[in-house]
This record gives structure tokens, sequence and C-alpha cells, in this order.
């Protein structure tokens, strides 16, 4: 299993009305950026792994492998940017997913992380090092975590409220 992280440049959060962070979407990976391995994710290496798009399981910096219960769910879909999640949500009254939405909404946690396997015949080694990675094969889940290596993006901790110009738009 392999992990590529991501700050998240624009996100969409969704808070109720105690003000607490229910949902958020964003990106989870973009394409042609380099990370900090070196590797370089193509368009169109999703689609074997999610198809139009899937459900796939949230984590707290991969606590799975920590054999820790999830936090929420993630949908997610590959458009010409990169894997979007069009909506996370954090499952309420689990601790880890009440603080890991607390550490969003104060932006000390500002990442995404993708576990993911590579198909045997779907990357190339770069030259330079790192890899051109053109099909996953298997898509694990999407972590939210503290120190991600792709920083092309940036997790946006505004709430749709801060950003709203009339009342229709919150």
């Amino acid at each position: 299993m392999e992990f590529k992280q991501i700050t998240l440049e624009e996100a969409d959060l969704k808070f109720a009305a105690d003000g607490s962070l229910t949902a958020f979407k964003g990106y989870a990976s973009v394409f042609g950026g380099v990370d900090s391995h070196g590797d370089t994710i193509h368009p169109g290496a999703y689609r074997h792994a999610i198809g139009d798009g899937a459900e796939v399981k949230m984590y707290f910096n991969h606590g799975w492998i920590k054999r820790e219960i999830p936090i929420g769910k993630m949908f997610v879909r590959e458009d010409e940017r990169g894997l979007l999640v069009e909506r996370a949500e954090f499952t309420k009254g689990i601790r880890m997913a009440d603080e890991a939405a607390l550490a969003v909404q104060h932006k000390t946690v500002n990442g995404l992380s993708v576990g993911f396997r590579i198909a045997a015949d779907g990357y190339e080694r770069k030259t330079e090092g790192g890899r051109n990675i053109r099909k996953i094969e298997f898509l694990k889940e999407v972590s939210v975590v503290d120190w991600p290596s792709d920083r092309s993006a940036l997790l946006d901790a505004k709430s749709a409220i801060e950003e709203a110009e009339t009342l229709k738009d919150i």
C-alpha cells in the first residue's frame, strides 16, 4: 500500500448550527505536480480504481494501519484537475472524528493523503527519481493528515458563512 499526501488549495466546509464542522469537499490529489517522493500522478490514474466515482473510508493519518475505526467517509470522483472529494462526512460521536473535525476547522490540520496500490503496469520510473503514475489499481482510503507530502493545494478552513455574500448563499 502506498500513500500520496496533499494539502488542499480550496475546500468547501459545512458547519452545523452549533458551529461544528460536519463535512467538506476539495481535492485529495492534483494531477501534474511533483510530490516530496518525486512522483507525479497523471489524468486518468484513478479511473481504473473508482470508475465514475466511489465511496471510500476516511481516516486520520492512515489510522487503519493502527487498526483504528474510520472517522467518516468520502465520496470521490476523478475530474480534469485531480481526485475530487465531492463530499466528506465525519462520523459524529467518534472521538477521533470529532477531534479531526475540530483540527480541520481550526486549520491545525490542513491536508489529505490517499492510500492506494499501483497496478504493475501503472507507472514508469523517472530518470531524475520518482515515478509517473498512470494507473492506480485500488484506492483504499483518503486520510485527513497533518503533514502532507504534496503542497500544491491547501485546505481552506473558511466557512460557507464567512464567504457568503447573501443570506441565500448561506
